[in-house]
């Protein structure tokens, strides 16, 4: 009988760690598929997420687009996507403002995202992420067009290309004073793009030739400039830059008349009247030179090179 009760007792025991074990089997399994079916929503919730966020980029809608990837970063602060959505729709929305106040705001923002979207395992193939980068940092100022350099030429090292890329090089180089290399991205932004006729590459390209004191070459492009612009400003500019141009490669008669086209073309121009009154100051003309810096200072009382000169007067 006691042998009969000990087998039953260990029947019983054995049927009690079974059924323990089928239980804790089962609530792993429901735990396991809990978390499954949990990751599996969050999957599909997430892919709708950037579905979303694309279709607000590709349609041009940034403030959604920025407000959204916000809410998404929120949550998965490190994610490539979310990272370069906010830092794209915040470039974008940066230059639609007026206050640059406010630009400089989404310009920070954009470079933080774009640098941390760099960070990711799968970004060191992303030309796009350091070309608006670049850019960004063109547009934050002066002091940072070191890191324009750097990151549109990585862009550019990872085969990224967009029209307007070596033209941005061309500014930035030109803001640190390496003309040459100014010239060369400018150039290079004139073929690929069939803007033969540029006129605002063909001032940039210009500009960079003044800055290495090639002054027949920089003529020559600043008469290109004007000959094909419709722009009045920018006739104007290349005209003013052409008078200083021919000053430096000793050709002062050609000078007025580039300065007083000036004048033909918007009536008083401080900076025009000015260069004139220093050219005939240069020859011993003091009585044109002070007519000529008169002038400049009724066409803008605060130009600050003309009232140096009045002092003297």
């Amino acid at each position: 009988m006691k042998k009969t009760r000990d087998k039953s007792e260990i029947s019983a025991g054995a049927l009690k760690n079974q059924v323990f074990h089928a239980l804790m089997l089962f609530l792993i399994l429901a735990a396991l598929a809990t978390v499954f079916i949990f990751l599996f929503k969050s999957r599909i919730y997430e892919e709708r997420e950037k579905k979303s966020l694309l279709e607000h980029w590709e349609t041009g809608l940034w403030e959604k687009a920025y407000e959204k990837s916000r809410e998404c970063l929120a949550q998965k602060p490190m994610d490539l996507f979310f990272l370069t959505i906010n830092g794209f729709s915040a470039y974008q929305l940066a230059l639609a403002q007026v206050n640059n106040e406010e630009s400089l705001v989404y310009i920070d923002e954009c470079i933080w995202s774009l640098r941390k979207a760099l960070l990711g395992k799968n970004a060191d193939k992303e030309g796009r992420i350091r070309y608006v980068l670049g850019k960004a940092y063109y547009v934050k100022g002066p002091d940072y067009t070191d890191l324009a350099v750097k990151y549109l030429e990585e862009a550019k090292t990872v085969s990224f290309n967009a029209g307007d890329i070596n033209e941005y090089l061309g500014l930035s180089y030109a803001a640190i004073k390496d003309y040459q290399k100014s010239v060369e991205a400018f150039t290079a932004s004139l073929v690929p793009s069939g803007n033969e006729g540029s006129d605002l590459l063909l001032l940039y390209i210009a500009q960079s030739y003044a800055g290495l004191e090639e002054w027949e070459t920089a003529r020559a492009y600043l008469v290109r400039c004007a000959e094909v612009s419709m722009d009045v400003e920018l006739t104007l500019k290349a005209q003013l830059l052409l008078g200083k141009v021919l000053v430096c490669a000793g050709d002062s008669d050609s000078a007025i008349q580039a300065f007083e086209s000036v004048l033909e073309i918007v009536g008083e121009n401080a900076e025009a009247s000015y260069e004139l009154g220093e050219i005939y100051a240069s020859r011993g003309e003091t009585t044109r030179a002070r007519a000529a810096w008169r002038r400049a200072y009724r066409a803008d009382p605060n130009f600050t090179p003309v009232l140096a000169r009045l002092n003297t007067l």
